[in-house]
C-alpha cells in the first residue's frame, strides 16, 4: 500500500511540475516587466522610444523587455547609462538614424542583434565590442568608417557574431581580425581595392560574402584570397573592374558567383573547373566577345547562366556555342546570348542561328578572288538607285548559298549517247556576270550576262528573316535570250537572298560553279512617296500634305488647351492645399511595430503613411494651437532607396542622413 502511494506520489509531481514552472515563468515576466520610463510607451516585451527628439536612452528600463526601440532620434556616444549595460532581458536593439560617431559602449550586455545603420560612425574599438560576447548580428550600413577607424581584431571580441554588414562605408580594405563564427559578410559598396592571401584566413565558416561595387583589380585581387574559403556558397564581385574570373575559386561548396559589370574580355578554359556544385553563374554586362570551347563544361549543376549585354560576335567561333545550347537539358535555363556582331545579324538570338549561314572565312575565295560589274549596257531606273554587285559563285561545299530547290544535279551529262563534261567556269574570266538594281520599295531587277550558251536561267528568290529561316522560297525560269528580270510584289525594306542559275544547252544546271547569289535590300515605303511627287501625282501628294498639316495644327492646338486646363488646375489644387497646410500632421515610424504606427491604430489624429499607402486626418483645434507639426520623409532601413526622418526642434533646424545639420532649415 505504502508503495502504490509512493508511485502515485510521483506520477502526480512529473504530471505538475512543468505546469507549475510556466507558471512561474510567466510571474517573473509580468513582474519583471513593471518599469517603464516615461518618455516612452511599453507593451509586452516591447520599449518604443523611437522618434521623441532624445539625446540620450531614458533611464528606468526595467527587466523582462526583450526589443528596445531606439532609432530616429539624437542619441550620441554620450547618452548611454551604465545601467543600460546591466538590463539583461534586452536581445534587441534598434539604433539606426541617430548621431553617433563611435560604436557605442553601455549597451545592453546579452544583446544579439544590433541595428547601427545610418549613423555617423567612424571607429569601432574592441573595448566597445568586447562587452557583447552574445552579439549575434551587427548591421553597421550606411556609416563613415573607414579601414584606419577600425582598431585591429576589434570585430573578433564579439566572439558569437555571424552575421556583420558593413555596406556603404569608407574601407579600403578587408579589416582585419573578423570573428571565426562569421557566416554572412558583406563589403559591398565601399573604396576596397585589395584583398590580401591571408584576408580571410580566420573565417574558414564563412559562407555569403559580397564585395560588389568595389575598386578591385586583377592585380589588387590576391590568387589566393578566397582559397580559405571552404565552406563559401555566396561569392559576388559585381561592379568591379576585373578582366578575368578572380584564380583559385572555392570549388567545395560555392551554389552562386555573380561576376556582372565587370571589364571582363575573356574567360581562361579553367576559370570554373571544379565548380561541381555551382549552380548560378552570372558574367552579363561585360565585354565579352567569345567563349572558349569547353569553358562550361566543368559546370555540372549548372542551372541558370546569365550572359546578357556583352560584345556578342557571331562568326565561326560562336558555333559550339550553338550546338552547346541546343544540347542544353530543359533544367539550365540561359539567358542573354544575342549577336551584336556583324550587323547583318546584329540582334539575333543565338540559340536560333543557322550554322549554314553564319560567315566563315573563305580560303578558296581568297585564292580567287571575283569581281562583278555592272554592264555598260544595262539601263539604270534613276540615279540615285542602289545597284547591288552579286557575290562571287559560291563553293559546292556550301549549299546553303542557295535555295535546296534550286540546286542543280552533277555537270555530267548525256546527249545523242555521246558523254558530254562541260568545263568549269575560269572564275578570272567571269563566265557569268550578274547586277541587281533596286528599283523601289518593291521591285528588284536582276540582269545579267553569260559567256557560253544557256537555254534558261532559273531565278529564285526568298525573303530572310531575324529565325534566318526565310520565308516561302520564289522561282521563275527566263528564256536563255533575254538578260534580265524584274521582281515585283517585294515586301518594303526587307532583305531578300536572290540566285541565278543558268540552264546549258544540255539542260543541265550548275551547282556552286555559275550559281551567283547576292542578298538584296529594298527601300523603304517613304522613298516611293518622295520619288512621285515629282511626277504626275505631285498635286495629290501635296493635297495630303495640307491634310496632314492642318490635322497637326488642329491636334497641336487642343493639346496646348489641354495643357493650359491641367496648369489652372494643378495651380487650384496647390493654392488650395497650401491654404489648409496647418490642419495636417505627418508622422510615419519606421516599422510596423513601432510606436508611430502603433499609435495611429488608436489615435486617428496622426497621419499613417506606408510604402503603398497614405491617409490624411485633420487634427483637432487644441493639437493646432500647440503648433506641434512636422513632415517627415520615409528612409527604408539597411541602405534601400527612400527617405529618412527630417527632425524638426523649434521648427528651425534639419538633420540631414548622418545627423550633420543643413544650412537649410525644414519648412511645414
Amino acid at each position: 500500500m505504502e508503495l502504490q502511494v509512493r508511485m502515485w506520489n510521483k506520477d502526480v509531481t512529473t504530471f505538475i511540475a512543468p505546469w507549475i514552472s510556466i507558471l512561474l515563468g510567466l510571474h517573473m515576466q509580468f513582474s519583471w516587466a513593471t518599469t517603464c520610463p516615461d518618455e516612452c510607451r511599453c507593451d509586452r516585451t516591447f520599449v518604443y522610444c523611437n522618434e521623441r527628439s532624445l539625446t540620450s536612452v531614458p533611464l528606468g528600463i526595467g527587466e523582462g523587455y526583450k526589443t528596445l526601440y531606439l532609432h530616429n532620434n539624437q542619441i550620441n556616444n554620450a547618452g548611454f547609462p551604465m545601467e543600460l549595460h546591466n538590463v539583461a532581458s534586452v536581445e534587441t536593439v534598434y539604433l539606426y538614424g541617430n548621431q553617433l560617431d563611435e560604436f557605442p559602449v553601455n549597451l545592453p550586455k546579452n544583446t544579439r542583434v544590433l541595428h547601427l545603420q545610418e549613423n555617423n560612425i567612424q571607429t569601432v574599438s574592441r573595448a566597445a565590442l568586447a562587452q557583447l560576447l552574445r552579439l549575434e548580428e551587427l548591421y553597421l550600413d550606411d556609416n563613415s568608417i573607414s579601414t584606419v577607424g577600425v582598431e585591429e581584431g576589434a570585430f573578433r571580441e564579439a566572439i558569437s557574431l555571424k552575421i556583420l554588414f558593413l555596406t556603404k562605408n569608407h574601407l579600403s580594405s578587408v579589416p582585419v581580425g573578423l570573428p571565426e563564427e562569421l557566416r554572412e559578410l558583406r563589403l559591398d559598396e565601399n573604396r576596397i581595392a585589395l584583398i590580401t592571401d591571408d584576408a580571410f584566413e580566420n573565417v574558414t565558416g564563412l559562407e555569403l560574402l559580397l564585395l560588389d561595387g568595389n575598386l578591385l583589380t586583377d592585380e589588387g585581387l590576391a590568387s589566393a584570397a578566397f582559397q580559405s574559403l571552404v565552406n563559401l556558397k555566396t561569392l559576388s564581385l559585381a561592379r568591379n573592374s576585373l578582366t578575368v574570373p578572380p584564380p583559385n575559386l572555392p570549388t567545395k561548396c560555392l551554389v552562386k558567383l555573380n561576376l556582372q559589370e565587370n571589364l571582363m574580355t575573356e574567360i581562361p578554359l579553367t576559370s570554373f573547373h571544379g565548380l561541381h556544385h555551382l549552380e548560378r553563374l552570372d558574367i552579363s554586362n561585360n565585354q565579352l566577345q567569345s567563349l572558349t570551347q569547353g569553358v562550361f563544361d566543368g559546370l555540372l549543376s549548372l542551372r541558370q547562366l546569365t550572359v546578357r549585354n556583352n560584345l556578342w560576335h557571331c562568326d565561326c567561333n560562336i558555333k559550339w556555342v550553338i550546338l552547346w545550347l541546343k544540347s542544353l537539358p530543359a533544367t539550365l535555363n540561359v539567358r542573354g546570348f544575342m549577336c551584336q556582331k556583324p550587323e547583318s545579324v546584329r540582334g539575333m538570338v543565338i540559340r536560333e542561328l543557322n550554322l549554314e549561314l553564319i560567315q566563315c572565312p573563305s580560303t578558296k575565295a581568297t585564292a580567287h578572288p571575283i569581281t562583278h560589274q555592272p554592264f555598260p549596257s544595262m539601263p539604270l531606273s534613276t540615279a540615285d538607285s542602289a545597284i547591288h554587285t552579286a557575290l562571287p559563285p559560291l563553293s559546292p561545299t556550301h549549299p546553303s548559298s542557295a535555295p535546296p530547290s534550286a540546286l542543280p544535279p552533277p555537270t555530267t551529262h548525256t546527249a545523242g549517247g555521246r558523254a558530254t563534261q562541260i568545263p568549269p567556269a575560269d572564275p578570272g574570266q567571269g563566265s557569268l556576270r550578274v547586277s541587281f538594281v533596286v528599283l523601289n520599295s518593291s521591285c528588284v531587277r536582276v540582269n545579267w550576262m553569260s559567256t557560253f550558251t544557256v537555254t534558261a536561267y532559273k531565278v529564285t528568290w526568298v525573303k530572310l528573316g531575324h529565325s534566318l529561316t526565310g520565308g516561302a522560297m520564289q522561282e521563275t525560269v527566263v528564256d536563255g535570250q533575254q538578260q534580265g528580270i524584274g521582281l515585283a510584289s517585294l515586301e518594303p525594306r526587307s532583305v531578300y537572298r536572290i540566285c541565278v542559275d543558268p540552264l546549258d544547252a544540255f539542260n543541265s544546271y550548275h551547282p556552286g560553279d555559275d550559281t551567283i547569289c547576292s542578298e538584296v535590300m529594298t527601300k523603304s515605303a517613304s522613298f516611293d512617296s518622295s520619288a512621285n511627287a515629282a511626277g504626275p501625282e505631285q498635286a495629290s501628294q501635296q493635297d495630303l500634305s495640307s491634310s496632314l498639316l492642318l490635322a497637326g495644327l488642329v491636334g497641336g492646338g487642343v493639346l496646348v488647351v489641354l495643357v493650359v486646363l491641367l496648369s489652372v488646375f494643378c495651380w487650384h489644387v496647390h493654392r488650395k492645399g497650401r491654404a489648409a497646410s496647418s490642419k495636417w500632421k505627418y508622422n510615419r515610424g519606421r516599422r510596423k511595430d513601432d510606436y508611430c504606427e502603433a499609435g495611429t491604430k488608436k489615435d486617428n489624429s496622426i497621419l499613417e503613411m506606408t510604402e503603398t499607402s497614405f491617409q490624411i486626418v485633420a487634427l483637432n483645434n487644441e493639437q493646432l494651437l500647440k503648433g506641434d507639426f512636422r513632415i517627415q520623409p520615409i528612409y527604408t532601413p539597411n541602405g534601400g532607396t527612400g527617405y529618412r526622418d527630417c527632425l524638426m526642434v523649434n521648427n528651425s533646424t534639419a538633420f540631414s542622413k548622418n545627423s550633420v545639420p543643413e544650412s537649410s532649415p525644414c519648412h511645414t
